[in-house]
């Protein structure tokens, strides 16, 4: 890959501050951020005047291959979107279909600044494979309902799919095991996940608490919250990625710090589905690690992480009694390093800096939504538009090169989601 220089660029510093410097990057590393030395040469250099280069954007919970379900279930309540509509659609998947489907949302999520995603599904090797060929990162899981038929087979296909895929694609690809949620996944069979997850060695990412039926269902059942019973079992011993985590009691809470539970907080899906609003600046406020994500596109309709970091920055601001708890600066974090870190990749991604690998998105700001410029990260939460985005580098390949994809040929994609997404649903 070589060296290349971000010449003139405004640099978006983990600090919160936009500085003008120049960013070096040799092979996959950003190796200076500021006036580089003058003897570092570049193969190539990349004029960035009047762009805005920003951590790549990270995108904690995705069904990515659900993308071939967009505009397809809408206005529904989760239980009744997912029984009557997604999980028969879903049953006429092949593995083909998973690969172009994740190809279709790698390609939206890389033109709208996202360059680290994590997402659980099925025919993981497929998902695998596009997201080796798109070059994005990502975190991967083989998603297991524990009353499904094949609940035996998906605990086989987790197990060989961390076996032959964690840390693969020059390190881009690592693996987690993907229990769907509590009322999928009995007791004894989560007690199977936790015994499979210590053998490996491999964390958990889990749906939780996601809608007030599902804490009430717990509560019948088991005489505890999904939480509370998530650390009966020895789930939160894991290491464990939580997606939603909309409904929690100030005990749940407290449960999700003593064992570092990072929480994947998904606002755009949660309202479109009728879920409620997640208490994040109660978690914050606790020391919980909050990052963002967009869900899948049939519960959410884009996989723009801009979107999720304007509505982390206001939704919220109606519930909380300081609104100040999620500021712009708090919010973009959420999407940058603090999803990096929800992650385990916290000292991989989410920050330019040296030493960091080179995932950046740079964003063009001559257009009237940029202007007048009192505060660039203000009008980045609140004003940018992922359409924005020129370039973009992943592992220090120019992935997006003035809103033309390098690895992905966009017309092939579409033209393969259509046809595969319309045969589904017939």
């Amino acid at each position: 890959m070589g060296k290349i220089l971000l010449k003139n660029a405004e640099v978006l510093g983990s600090n919160g501050e936009v500085t003008l410097a120049d960013v070096a990057i040799d092979d996959t590393i950003i190796v200076q951020v500021g006036d580089i030395s003058t003897d570092w040469h570049a193969d190539q250099i990349i004029d960035c005047t009047n762009l805005l280069a920003v951590p790549g954007f990270v995108n904690t919970h995705t069904h990515a291959a659900m993308s071939l379900f967009r505009g397809y279930a809408d206005d529904m309540q989760l239980m009744d979107w997912l029984e009557k509509k997604i999980w028969p659609a879903e049953a006429n998947l092949v593995a083909e279909d998973v690969y172009w489907g994740t190809l279709l949302a790698n390609a939206e999520m890389i033109k709208s600044g996202t360059t680290t995603f994590s997402d659980m599904y099925f025919h993981m090797p497929q998902v695998a494979q596009a997201v080796a060929d798109s070059g994005m990162r990502a975190v991967l899981a083989r998603g297991m309902a524990g009353v499904a038929p094949n609940a035996n087979q998906a605990l086989i296909e987790s197990e060989a799919f961390f076996n032959d895929y964690h840390n693969s694609a020059d390190g881009c690809i690592t693996v987690m095991l993907g229990p769907h949620a509590p009322y999928t996944c009995p007791p004894e069979y989560l007690k199977r996940v936790v015994t499979l997850s210590q053998r490996l060695g491999a964390e958990i990412h889990i749906h939780l608490a996601e809608t007030i039926g599902e804490v009430e269902e717990c509560q019948k059942k088991y005489s505890k919250s999904p939480i509370a019973l998530m650390k009966e079992l020895g789930v939160l011993d894991c290491g464990v990625l939580a997606a939603h985590c909309v409904h929690l009691s100030s005990e749940d809470i407290e449960i999700m710090k003593e064992a570092n539970v990072r929480v994947a907080h998904n606002p755009g899906s949660n309202m479109k589905l009728a879920s409620g609003i997640a208490p994040v600046a109660q978690m914050l406020s606790a020391g919980l690690c909050v990052g963002l994500g967009t869900d899948g596109t049939a519960s959410n309709n884009n996989l723009d992480m801009l979107e999720e970091i304007r509505l982390a920055a206001m939704l919220h601001k109606v519930q909380a009694l300081d609104p100040l708890l999620i500021p712009a600066k708090t919010a973009i974090n959420m999407g940058t390093s603090y999803g990096a870190q929800a992650l385990g990749l916290g000292m991989v991604t989410g920050t330019i800096a040296p030493g960091f690998k080179a995932d950046i998105t740079l964003f063009n700001m001559h257009a009237p939504h940029w202007y007048p410029r009192h505060d660039r990260l203000s009008l980045l939460a609140y004003s940018a538009s992922g359409s924005d985005v020129h370039t973009v580098l992943i592992n220090g390949k120019v992935i997006l090169d003035n809103k033309r994809l390098t690895t992905i040929d966009e017309e092939q994609v579409m033209y393969e989601a259509n046809k595969r997404g319309l045969r589904l649903v017939k």
